[in-house]
């Protein structure tokens, strides 16, 4: 056997991270994995590479390197035409060039070996490029190059193997590679010779240690769809999208955090007979409204991806496969993340919009920037040289073709694909913004029409019509420190900003609010839910119908999608507590969700002090309702083991009151003390104040909700614009019963802290709050900094002036 330097086949088992000069990224983490994972049982299908030595001999026995670089000679990759007639005859020189008969043997003669393996007599293989300069820490090569799927024969495998060379200089990758300074003969190619798992039959996708567009790293992301992988790489499939929780995943507890159905409508399957090896299909109505994978499934996935990043030290991209003959799951591939694990956490980054215009179309959000500029729909990559530097890219996908335009775009819009397809993928690695998945946004965004993309509004991204104008904010957190005379929490409504709010320096949350989630994320009243069977309005009843989608059980619908927006929450800030508020909603917001009407008041003269909080839940038309919320809360705490999440009952009138909700709660699994469970009440009503030694008595502690206290001592109803210039949250009166119940607590033992709106408005309330020995104020998110570092400036004040006054 020559020097293995020399070797120009090199099996897994036989390769590790080490030996990316000779077979490239993607080849040396597949053997890296193939030796030191596989005995942990993440199963790696075998295979062996062909190596960047044979593509050097390839090249030089050919004479293609002296051709190639005459052809590359006036290279311009700012001229598209230029680009793409160069890389097309570099391809060509390539496909008709031979490869050396002894290395064409070598390839043969390894092949028919791994069809002993797997007892075949022509196995089923995936063909595909590793690069010697493949997945590197801070540049990512990876999906430049073609992949050959369902490869069997000698020819085929030739034939592919050829292909596979030739795409080393697509127009992406030559563009890439001019963009990161690297000569195009610096990088070499490996070729990846890998036994097919038969996802065909079942699913397949990507996953990444770490969340994509926030950077959070105690979360894994899976995409899954139906067929082989490719299609959710190319952003041909809206997949079905999970998250995992980390630190939680020990066996004991199953902390799926978060689910989304995916469309799903193709999926790329085996071909049989003809010159294709693979060919699109549709998947069926019935599919494409169930998850792709068990949630057993999901969390064998996670378990490996934590096996994976651990072994490798850093967060980590990979892909994955089922085979629908054995059910069993693989890994097939992994790479480092290049993109939001190198930003710098210590810098804070906030994109703000200042205006509001008329929504054309939504989509997925990719990052958490905003763009703006004239769109320019482009139906086929071959109108790639009308696009022009500033504009907004809206396509129905991308693939690596578009690569040289995509980095020109001031956003990017397309109407297929999920969070990890190609256009995702690019947008991330050029810091752009990017929306995913409309559906329909080459069909309703005109072309040359003023567009604004914003993804800094959430999970959703919104593509708004006309230039609007919006703020980006920079904070630099090196050295900020938060306060130690208060601690300071955020209030959180929206699940999908909580992974981003979580690197604002905090202590957890003081404020978690349910109606976000219910309006936006269920959109369903929870007691047409119960009574699906008997609704009388079948138009909500077709809209329910088709948001609840692959759930039998509707209720169930309701307590996986509350359950899963909470976990969201508490795991973003877990270990720090999180308090999360039920549900207050008044009728005339209940009566706005699907089938609501049918179960709400039709004429409640005043909602606001109304059927709300406390008095609902043990009403008997409503307790139903409660009762999945309940479900949902313990869910989250014993299911997916998130027991750092407390409960907090809104507009608890009375004592007695406080007393039966407590009652239902400890009736259906969530007794205050036992698993270290904490409720507290909101004080928000005078009642709250007057009678605090007595709500201290069967509460943990209070919550000042000034918005509504400040109405009530006031006597404003705070919807009203004609007594609106009387509310006024620096009342003598609102002040006095604030410290009244401070002390109150304080005496009894009880936690106290303030989540209203007046701090985060007002830092000369957050301050009046500091003197009076409140333990906690929550915050909104974009207020943090600015109310700490005023609280802080207060401290030093008066430190001076104690200092002063000593001398």
């Amino acid at each position: 056997m020559p020097p293995r330097k020399n070797r120009y086949i090199l099996w897994f088992k036989e390769t590790g991270i080490k030996d990316i000069p000779s077979v490239g990224g993607k080849n040396a983490s597949l053997g890296e994995m193939f030796q030191f994972l596989t005995p942990k049982a993440v199963r790696i299908p075998n295979g062996f590479s062909v190596t960047a030595g044979a593509y050097n001999y390839f090249l030089r026995e050919s004479g293609l390197r002296s051709r190639i670089k005459t052809i590359l000679a006036d290279l311009d990759t700012k001229n598209i035409h230029n680009l793409q007639e160069r890389g097309h005859k570099v391809r060509q020189e390539i496909l008709r060039a031979h490869f050396p008969k002894d290395l064409e043997q070598e390839i043969l003669a390894s092949y028919h070996e791994l069809s002993k393996v797997y007892k075949v007599h022509d196995v089923d293989v995936a063909i595909r490029s590793s690069a010697t300069a493949e997945d590197l820490p801070n540049a990512s090569f990876a999906g430049q190059q073609e992949s050959y799927l369902n490869i069997r024969g000698e020819y085929a495998v030739l034939d592919a193997c050829k292909k596979c060379v030739s795409s080393l200089f697509t127009d992406r990758a030559i563009s890439y590679r001019i963009d990161k300074g690297f000569n195009h003969f610096d990088v070499a190619l490996s070729i990846t010779v890998q036994k097919m798992v038969r996802s065909d039959k079942a699913c397949s996708g990507v996953m990444f240690s770490i969340d994509t567009e926030s950077g959070f790293r105690n979360a894994v992301l899976i995409n899954a769809s139906y067929g082989l992988g490719e299609y959710i790489v190319k952003g041909e499939v809206s997949p079905d999208e999970y998250y995992i929780f980390k630190p939680l995943l020990d066996g004991k507890h199953k902390p799926i955090i978060g689910k989304t159905l995916g469309t799903k409508e193709r999926k790329l399957v085996y071909a049989h007979g003809g010159n294709v090896s693979t060919i699109g299909k549709t998947v069926s109505p019935h599919d494409r409204v169930r998850f792709a994978l068990t949630d057993a499934e999901a969390l064998q996935l996670a378990k490996w991806a934590m096996q994976i990043e651990k072994h490798y030290k850093k967060p980590m991209d990979m892909e994955w496969a089922k085979d629908g003959v054995s059910d069993d799951l693989y890994i097939v591939q992994a790479r480092p993340e290049t993109v939001v694990s190198q930003r710098d956490a210590m810098v804070l980054e906030e994109y703000r919009m200042l205006q509001k215009g008329k929504v054309i179309t939504t989509g997925a959000a990719v990052g958490a920037k905003i763009g703006i500029g004239k769109a320019n729909v482009i139906k086929d990559v071959s109108e790639i040289d009308k696009f022009k530097h500033g504009e907004v890219l809206i396509a129905e996908m991308t693939d690596p073709d578009w690569e040289p335009i995509m980095k020109k775009a001031s956003a990017i819009v397309t109407d297929e694909g999920g969070r990890t397809c190609h256009a995702a993928i690019v947008s991330r690695e050029l810091g752009i913004p990017c929306i995913v998945g409309t559906e329909n946004a080459t069909r309703v965004i005109k072309h040359g029409q003023p567009v604004t993309v914003s993804c800094a509004e959430g999970e959703t991204g919104n593509i708004y019509s006309g230039l609007l104008k919006y703020t980006v904010k920079k904070t630099d957190l090196k050295h900020f420190k938060l306060p130690k005379s208060v601690k300071i929490m955020m209030n959180v409504g929206n699940p999908s900003n909580a992974f981003a709010d979580s690197f604002i320096p905090n202590e957890g949350v003081g404020l978690a609010r349910e109606e976000l989630i219910i309006a936006n994320g269920i959109r369903v009243h929870p007691m047409a839910l119960i009574n699906f069977a008997k609704l009388k309005d079948h138009k909500a009843k077709r809209q329910i119908e088709k948001l609840t989608a692959g759930y039998a059980d509707k209720k169930e619908y309701y307590i996986d999608k509350l359950s899963q927006g909470i976990a969201r929450i508490a795991a973003a800030f877990y270990p720090k507590d999180v308090i999360i508020r039920l549900a207050d909603f008044r009728s005339n917001e209940y009566s706005q969700l699907l089938g609501g009407k049918e179960f709400e008041p039709a004429d409640e003269r005043n909602p606001m002090l109304g059927w709300r909080g406390a008095s609902r839940y043990y009403a008997e038309n409503y307790l139903p309702a409660f009762l999945l919320e309940l479900k949902a809360l313990k869910r989250v705490r014993e299911v997916m083991g998130l027991k750092n999440l407390k409960v907090m009952i809104p507009f608890c009138r009375t004592v007695e009151e406080g007393q039966k909700v407590l009652k239902i709660m400890a009736e259906h699994g969530l007794k205050r003390g036992v698993g270290g469970l904490e409720v507290y009440v909101m004080c928000e009503i005078p009642s709250n104040v007057i009678l605090a030694d007595q709500f201290a008595k069967i509460f943990d502690g209070f919550s000042i909700g000034s918005n509504d206290l400040t109405q009530l001592t006031l006597g404003v109803d705070r919807d009203s614009e004609l007594v609106s210039h009387v509310y006024d949250e620096n009342n003598e009166a609102v002040k006095r019963l604030i410290s009244q119940v401070i002390k109150v607590a304080k005496k009894r033992k009880r936690k106290i802290g303030i989540c209203g709106q007046a701090p985060s408005d007002f830092p000369e309330f957050a301050k009046f709050l500091v003197e009076q020995k409140i333990d906690s104020i929550s915050l909104n998110p974009d207020t943090v900094i600015k109310t700490s570092l005023a609280i802080e400036n207060m401290r030093a004040s008066k430190k001076h002036r104690t200092s002063r006054g000593a001398r």
